[in-house]
């Protein structure tokens, strides 16, 4: 087989992988199974969907550390972090923004909760949760409210930086209070 061909195939190829695991992201709905992670914070330490079993888990996706609706979104989940708590969820922020950079916005914002870098974008592959824009690769900015039981129970696909964490807390009052 000539070497054109062989790289026609392999482009081919990759193309068919990438389109499976999009829509397979895309296909993710409330009740489906959250897809699993292993990512390490601006400590550099390592978090998986598993450490967080037992408990609600917001998992929000955003595109950049440090830019104007990032900061407010995050700075809202930081602001009403007590209320999260009193529910029993945790939150973890994702981008594919590297450790030392999630450690800077951290510090700078005081922010009480881990910020995942998802380097090689993979979980924000699994989740739907990622964009391209040429090279450049950045996540969405979506949120999960993954239940106990390791389901997603809500999906936000448009998010408002400035509402979104009060909206947060008020759907998981309802999934608490309706929870079987």
């Amino acid at each position: 087989m000539n070497i054109i061909l062989k790289k026609i195939i392999l482009i081919y190829l990759s193309s068919l992988l990438l389109f499976i695991q999009s829509a397979a992201a895309n296909d993710l709905q409330p009740g489906s199974i959250a897809p699993s992670f292993q990512l390490k914070d601006q400590n550099y330490k390592t978090h998986t969907l598993e450490d967080y079993q037992k408990k609600w888990l917001v998992l929000y996706f955003y595109p950049k550390d440090d830019t104007p609706g990032c900061t407010t979104e995050a700075c809202q989940f930081r602001d009403d972090i007590f209320k999260l708590k009193a529910l029993n969820a945790k939150v973890l922020g994702v981008s594919v923004d590297d450790s030392k950079s999630h450690e800077e916005f951290a510090k700078k914002y005081n922010l009480p909760f881990p910020l995942l870098a998802d380097t090689n974008t993979e979980t924000s592959k699994a989740y739907g949760a990622l964009s391209s824009y040429g090279t450049t690769k950045r996540s969405k900015r979506h949120t999960f409210i993954i239940g106990k039981d390791s389901r997603i129970k809500k999906i936000y696909r448009d998010v408002s930086p400035k509402s979104h964490s009060q909206q947060v807390i008020d759907d998981l009052k309802y999934l608490i209070a309706n929870e079987k």
